[in-house]
């Protein structure tokens, strides 16, 4: 008998069914896979992530969207991870991992996922492979954006938006027509504190002590890709379907 929370397939409109049947269809023939995207704050995860999403029917699992998503539907572990938070406390591995374990387990996730922002230390990558394993699954590749800390600072620092419509400009690749001016209203721009170089500064150091020895973990396991993140977005997306077609 079907769930009353699901929807009446005859209340949903034809073109919509269509959509998605054709979707799934292409998804079949997708093969499975489980990717882990890591790269400091600027490096393009953003831009590429829903490319590779929609190409191989992949669910997207940003630690902390699964973390408030599941405190606001009162899940076990969300009311647990509720319980850290309010009292300022940082949300356990073992709870964030739970967390992953119930997402991978749904319909979207059935071809497999992008874990974006986890893990960020070794021991969570351990945790990680152990409740896969339980599945009969694991890590397929790990995506590496590697870029220097120079250029990230070029291209981040460089940005300016516009607070009431949210355009964005950069000093180098995209600048106003006046400087510090937004060109539809003449208002002024503003940079946001995270986009500092002091603030990036200190981003980046956490990243990399944080993060090298997980790259190196799983480079071990020789499922490291390294791609050139500097490079335009078009010749990532490029680079990143070259090595998850071989």
């Amino acid at each position: 008998m079907a769930s009353s929370s699901a929807p009446n397939l005859e209340d949903v409109p034809s073109l919509d069914l269509m959509s998605e049947l054709l979707r799934r269809m292409k998804c079949a023939s997708r093969p499975d896979k489980r990717l882990i995207l890591v790269g400091p704050p600027g490096s393009g995860k953003g831009t590429q992530s829903p490319i590779i999403k929609d190409e191989y029917c992949l669910c997207h699992l940003a630690t902390g969207d699964m973390l408030r998503a599941a405190v606001a539907a009162k899940t076990p572990l969300g009311i647990k991870a509720k319980e850290a938070m309010d009292n300022g406390e940082l949300v356990s591995d073992d709870l964030v991992v739970g967390i992953i374990d119930e997402a991978i387990k749904k319909p979207s996730c059935q071809k497999g996922f992008i874990l974006d922002g986890f893990p960020r230390t070794v021991v969570q990558a351990q945790k990680l492979d152990e409740i896969l394993e339980k599945q009969g699954i694991k890590v397929d590749k790990v995506l590496n954006f590697a870029i220097d800390d120079a250029i990230l600072e070029e291209r981040i620092t460089g940005r300016w938006i516009h607070p009431s419509s949210g355009r964005t400009y950069h000093t180098k690749f995209a600048p106003p027509r006046v400087a510090g001016v937004d060109d539809v209203t003449g208002e002024p721009l503003i940079q946001r504190k995270d986009d500092t170089a002091a603030v990036l500064k200190s981003r980046l150091e956490a990243f990399h002590k944080q993060t090298e020895p997980v790259i190196d973990y799983y480079t071990k396991k020789g499922i490291v890709a390294n791609l050139h993140a500097e490079k335009p977005p078009k010749e990532v997306t490029a680079e990143v379907e070259k090595t998850l077609s071989s």
